[in-house]
């Protein structure tokens, strides 16, 4: 049997493995991002979001007022507008919306709460722009899937209004590293282990608690959020962290839908030109966002 597309792409990266030294780190995913290229008809625009280098994309689809404010992965130290342009762009077109992916800063250099300071200047940009929240999908992959859900609940203590749901693809919500998956997934994971997960997580806090809700999430509590897809892949390490988030919202009377996507790898959206299970998954997160958020 021929190998799968995953497996073509965990083959790829073994033969590329992940730099010890932080700028060449940086430039690993930015270099895979660039190496996808986009689509003729997608249009792209920097912009300053109160402060925060960020990006619009949209296709010819995105007409109906809908906007989702993305916040990319990367552990909170990488990760930038280049290395999740092609699959933001993508997630857009499925969702019939306008994308705004901000650049937030990243630790070391800008430890919490800096992350999450820039997520609320990008969401108040779109509110003082005229874009109605309940118009508003806010969404982030692995750490900027955490970092979404701490900015709703950001939004929710300050009493402003929320958006109108949230699409978390592989996040990273447990900062304190206590999911039974970090041991039982640490074979088949080919990107993120627990030591690799420690290091990421004692930079971005430099010394706040791993529990804070603010930072980890899966410890909060989620009343009142708006619906919320979980996405995940059955090979991660960061399996449970999506598994106990699902059951921390639903015992909050949160409409949340999770999806474990078989065999899949972590942040395997990035992959979508050439897995069909990224395709899939991106099409379904478009599905939910359409189906959440009100046209015209």
């Amino acid at each position: 049997m021929p190998p799968s597309e995953i497996d073509l792409i965990r083959a790829r990266l073994a033969a590329h493995p992940r730099p010890a030294d932080l700028a060449a780190r940086r430039a690993r995913i930015d270099g895979l991002g660039a190496g996808y290229g986009l689509p003729p008809d997608v249009v792209v625009e920097p912009v300053d979001a109160q402060g925060v280098p960020a990006e619009w994309t949209s296709t010819p689809l995105a007409g109906g007022g809908r906007v989702v404010l993305f916040l990319h992965g990367g552990g909170y130290v990488s990760g930038s507008l280049t290395s999740h342009r092609h699959m933001v762009a993508q997630a857009g077109r499925e969702a019939e919306a306008r994308t705004l992916a901000l650049d937030y800063r990243l630790a070391p250099e800008h430890p919490f709460p800096a992350a999450l300071a820039d997520a609320l200047a990008g969401y108040r940009f779109l509110l003082d722009a005229g874009v109605a929240p309940i118009r508003i999908a806010l969404a982030g992959e692995s750490a900027g899937g955490g970092l979404a859900l701490a900015t709703a609940l950001s939004l929710r203590e300050a009493r402003l209004p929320l958006p109108g749901c949230l699409w978390l693809s592989s996040p990273w919500t447990d900062l304190a590293l206590t999911g039974a998956s970090l041991e039982t997934k640490a074979a088949v994971d080919p990107l993120l282990g627990r030591a690799y997960l420690a290091e990421l997580a004692s930079l971005y806090l430099d010394g706040a608690d791993a529990r804070n809700p603010l930072v980890s999430p899966v410890h909060a509590n989620l009343a009142g959020l708006p619906p919320i897809l979980i996405q995940v892949g059955s090979a991660e390490t960061l399996l449970d962290d999506s598994v106990r988030l699902a059951a921390v919202a639903g015992a909050a009377d949160v409409s949340v839908r999770l999806e474990i996507w078989p065999h899949m790898i972590h942040a395997w959206h990035l992959f979508y030109q050439e897995v069909a299970e990224g395709r899939r998954s991106l099409a379904q997160a478009g599905a939910f966002i359409k189906a959440h958020l009100p046209d015209g």
